[in-house]
């Protein structure tokens, strides 16, 4: 294994990574900021693929930020039962479409402290509204950037997203976070997966903490 000070270690992920992933995107399909936050929402402890099954029934339904916050909950959970925790998720996308049409004139804020203001919307889905939409810096500590930066050694056995997040700023250039968050969630799937990661094909081997402490 190579051994690369922290800062070295991410300006070579993210190299080698842009390398085998050049299309650095979000998997949720959306068209604007509002759709985003619906379906950042509604992927909490759902796929991506059920959700973008789910959205366009949502949108056919209520085209815009001002009917979703006119719908009644029981209409939006009807829709949106099969992504799970329907209740929830519809409540709380009918209380964020009723804020951001009321208090921001149906136009999503740009700024992490308006963000989490709005219901449902943690610093996850902020920093990926502020950094897909707005081009902004951003860290999304999803399961897969949290996953990949403790195995690959970016991080020291650090589990809250917050701390992740703060620890991958320190050492990752601002303009390359939201892509290299986005590239995490593309090697998570297709090889360094939770379970079997597939370190023999990964093109991070020979400087993976983990491939090193697992011989590969």
């Amino acid at each position: 294994m190579m051994n690369l000070a922290k800062e070295e270690l991410a300006l070579e992920v993210i190299r080698r990574l842009k390398q085998e992933y050049p299309l650095a995107e979000c998997t949720l399909d959306y068209e604007n900021a509002w759709q985003l936050l619906v379906s950042l929402r509604l992927a909490a402890q759902c796929t991506d693929a059920r959700v973008d099954l789910t959205t366009p029934k949502l949108y056919a339904r209520f085209p815009t930020v001002a009917a979703l916050a006119a719908a009644p909950v029981e209409e939006i959970e009807e829709i949106v039962r099969p992504c799970g925790l329907g209740h929830s998720k519809a409540r709380d996308i009918s209380r964020c479409m009723k804020m951001l049409h009321e208090q921001y004139h149906d136009r999503v804020p740009d700024t992490m402290e308006e963000l989490l203001k709005l219901p449902g919307v943690g610093r996850k889905s902020a920093n990926l509204v502020l950094g897909d939409v707005f081009g902004k810096p951003a860290i999304v500590t999803d399961t897969h950037c949290i996953r990949l930066s403790n195995r690959i050694g970016l991080v020291d056995g650090v589990k809250d997203p917050a701390r992740v997040e703060r620890a991958l700023r320190e050492i990752v250039p601002p303009e390359e976070g939201n892509d290299l968050c986005h590239r995490f969630v593309h090697h998570g799937r297709a090889v360094c997966t939770a379970r079997k990661p597939a370190c023999e094909r990964c093109c991070l081997q020979d400087i993976c903490r983990f491939a090193a402490e697992e011989g590969v």
